[in-house]
């Protein structure tokens, strides 16, 4: 009992310290935005409670790191509720096209199942987003090819029971089929700390970075480089991004892998 006690206030002692730390710790990588991003990001017509994310978020360097840009065709996998899904419409424009993903395991979620009812309730007037629903796999295939595939926070969920789980290796080989030759894979997600037991992805809802890095690079891909843009060493990488004391300030790694021209 004494054991326990102690390490339930070393965790409380922890994420006060990491509190107390992470409003200073900032973007240590400067990206600049195009005009094209800045300006989907200063639409009046985004719902507010997207505003109130773009603080933890900071979609404009994201966005550029991730190079998105007019006329692309988008994958936004496990959509979520819409937060990125309508800052690609506002940069693709009239000329691409978005496609919100959503693997069937996530609508026993009921914020999933809301999420997704407001990104229809989008494309009524938005008709470059279109929602896909299907199995993890089958959902990762388009009708066209893509010239960007986009999956947030979402990733380590691929590991998961309630996802299958997800043979990573052929949902990595499907990516790499929807993408033009060329075409770029962003992976963004929680950092788990390294060494963490491969349960992680459920108990924690984190990921090592080098098992995403393997599993990508497995199927064919090239990696192009990371962003230390969501970074925070102030992490202390034992707490879940639903905990209350570290929800919005998880240390964050952003992957980019590009599809070979060749």
């Amino acid at each position: 009992m004494l054991a326990q006690t102690v390490r339930q206030i070393g965790l409380a002692a922890g994420l006060t310290v990491f509190l107390a730390i992470a409003p200073a710790v900032g973007a240590r990588e400067s990206e600049a935005i195009p005009a094209y991003i800045a300006t989907a990001i200063a639409d009046p017509a985004r719902p507010a409670a997207d505003v109130e994310r773009d603080a933890n978020r900071k979609p404009g360097e994201v966005l550029a790191f991730a190079g998105v840009k007019p006329g692309d065709r988008v994958a936004d996998y496990a959509a979520g509720n819409g937060y990125f899904t309508r800052l690609f419409s506002g940069i693709v424009g009239a000329q691409g096209h978005v496609y919100a993903s959503v693997p069937a395991s996530l609508f026993q979620y009921e914020n999933i199942v809301k999420g997704i009812a407001d990104i229809q309730a989008y494309i009524v007037k938005h008709p470059n987003v279109s929602v896909t629903a299907g199995s993890a796999i089958d959902v990762a295939r388009y009708p066209e090819k893509l010239d960007l595939f986009w999956i947030s926070q979402n990733y380590h969920d691929l590991h998961d029971p309630f996802m299958g789980p997800v043979d990573m290796k052929a949902f990595n080989r499907a990516v790499y089929a929807a993408l033009k030759p060329g075409g770029i894979y962003i992976v963004l997600d929680h950092v788990a700390a390294k060494g963490s037991p491969a349960d992680v992805t459920d108990t924690l809802h984190r990921i090592e970075p080098s098992t995403v890095r393997r599993e990508v690079e497995a199927a064919g891909f090239e990696f192009v480089g990371s962003s230390d843009l969501l970074a925070n060493p102030a992490d202390p990488h034992s707490a879940g991004p639903f905990n209350a004391a570290i929800r919005g300030h998880t240390d964050q790694f952003i992957f980019k892998f590009r599809r070979p021209l060749r």
